[in-house]
């Protein structure tokens, strides 16, 4: 079949013996290690709101703002085209890129929760120096601590989520990542809302509230046990076992413990993760997990209207409230598709929720680009109809997304790496992750400038190859223990002859 599946269920070592229960001091653990997204989520949000602010435009960047006011309710795709201006977007996301491989040895030696506090530590000084910000290199520089927070987080709260659930509902557990930062994301649009009515400092309160899920997540850290998986691999057994048994609520927990135990002895004989990582028998965790889902997930255009939307809905001549408003209503869509996802994604599995999602995601991006082609054009206004119809294909687009691809580009890459390399595969999505959303970053306002409507149709051109990638390649990884994920390889039509020749 094309995407492979795992047929025979014998094969799996001793998942039948795992047991569990949903204990309050698992639920305690998943909600305060999930707090994480909110950085990410955050920054997202406020980022894109307060660079259509007046207040800030005229402090760092007063040509954008008068550029802004002579095209205020016009369709002008070129409003907001700066490098600078994006770069202000996109350096966090170079700073991430870099600093996960930093957080990948602290997660392998010290545990996901040294991640975590470094993290928090990193993102509350980026929101303290952006908020006190004189001049735009202040700003570049708060980004960048911004983005050392975001590298550390992402790399070990998606990890510790995976590695803390029960395989049966591993999806609904790893989804509370993906929900706190669509929760983060609404959040910063409803202070940005407030913030751009302050004169003329509401912009440094919307920068400097990042301070607060950094401070969540820092105290959060500080209380949260370390998952058994990464207890196990210090060495710390009698530890692991402990926490195991509080995670899963029941003392039978000896056939899982001894796949963990297993799994760490293998991990340890690997010397060099990331050279381990390229070899052939780990070529599927590579394409699919540490390249293509991550690069998708960003190439879906997503970010893009995450970013910009208040930008965005400017250029195509919303006003300034109202571009700020359509984007928080895409973003609570965002939540709503976040929720929806904790239900289906154990349910009807990764593989059903990234194909249906990436038909009608093609869809929306074609009607939206041929829309904005034959309706309007530069230097006219936009029709209210055709405004509204504009923001509810968006929001479509947004809950196909948030429900499918926003959940599974962190999800599948999370569950499919082997212990021996997965903070190393870990760190190596986060950096294709990041490099491709501050590609998007850097780029999509001079694409908007250049392609104008033509973007959209880019879009879907990708969305349609990276349903055909999932198609193909993609086997369903739906309640399999994250231990014994590898034996789906060994049934794949491709991947088989990969670690069948390795063996």
């Amino acid at each position: 079949m094309a995407g492979g599946a795992l047929t025979d269920e014998g094969a799996l070592k001793r998942a039948h013996l795992y047991e569990h229960r949903i204990t309050s001091y698992f639920i305690f653990a998943c909600i305060v290690g999930s707090m994480g997204g909110s950085l990410f989520g955050y920054d997202l949000g406020v980022s894109g709101g307060v660079t259509s602010m007046d207040d800030f435009l005229k402090e760092f960047f007063p040509e954008i703002y008068k550029r802004k006011q002579m095209h205020l309710n016009e369709t002008d795709y070129c409003k907001y085209d700066n490098q600078i201006l994006t770069l202000f977007t996109s350096s966090l996301y170079f700073a991430g890129l870099i600093s996960t491989f930093g957080a990948s040895y602290v997660t392998r030696i010290y545990g996901r929760r040294g991640s975590i506090l470094v993290g928090s530590v990193s993102f509350f000084l980026g929101g303290v120096i952006n908020a006190a910000a004189k001049n735009i290199l202040m700003l570049i520089i708060g980004r960048i601590f911004l983005g050392i927070g975001i590298g550390f987080g992402n790399q070990a709260v998606p990890l510790y989520l995976s590695e803390m659930a029960p395989a049966k509902i591993r999806g609904t557990v790893n989804q509370l990542f993906q929900l706190t930062t669509c929760i983060g994301i609404l959040v910063a649009n409803l202070i940005n809302y407030k913030t751009e009515q302050i004169h003329p400092w509401g912009w440094r309160l919307s920068l400097g509230l990042a301070t607060v899920p950094a401070i969540l997540m820092f105290l959060g850290g500080l209380v949260l046990p370390e998952t058994p998986n990464s207890l196990v691999e210090q060495g710390k057994l009698d530890k692991a076992k402990a926490v195991l048994v509080k995670v899963r609520g029941t003392k039978n927990i000896d056939a899982e413990f001894q796949d963990l135990v297993e799994a760490s002895e293998a991990a340890r004989a690997v010397k060099n993760p990331f050279r381990n990582l390229l070899a052939r028998r780990n070529r599927p965790q590579l394409v699919i997990g540490a390249i293509g889902l991550p690069a998708f997930q960003q190439l879906t255009g997503m970010n893009s209207i995450l970013f910009y939307a208040p930008v965005m809905f400017q250029s195509l001549g919303f006003g300034g409230s109202a571009s700020l408003i359509s984007s928080t209503i895409t973003n609570a869509a965002l939540v709503v598709a976040a929720i929806m996802s904790m239900y289906s994604a154990d349910k009807f599995g990764r593989r059903f929720l990234l194909l249906e999602a990436s038909v009608e995601m093609f869809c929306y991006m074609v009607v939206v680009g041929v829309t904005l082609a034959f309706k309007f054009g530069e230097g006219k206004e936009l029709p209210k109809s055709l405004g509204v119809i504009l923001v509810v294909l968006i929001c479509l687009f947004v809950l196909a997304y948030g429900r499918s691809w926003g959940l599974m580009g962190w999800l599948v890459p999370s569950e499919i790496f082997p212990l021996e390399t997965r903070s190393a595969g870990q760190s190596v999505v986060v950096c294709v992750k990041l490099f491709f959303t501050a590609l998007i970053a850097q780029c999509f306002l001079v694409s908007l400038c250049h392609l104008k409507y033509g973007i959209f149709l880019l879009f879907a051109g990708l969305i349609f190859g990276m349903g055909s990638f999932v198609y193909f390649l993609l086997p369903e990884t739906k309640q399999v223990p994250i231990e014994e994920v590898y034996l789906l390889w060994r049934q794949h039509w491709l991947w088989k002859k990969y670690v069948q020749d390795s063996e």
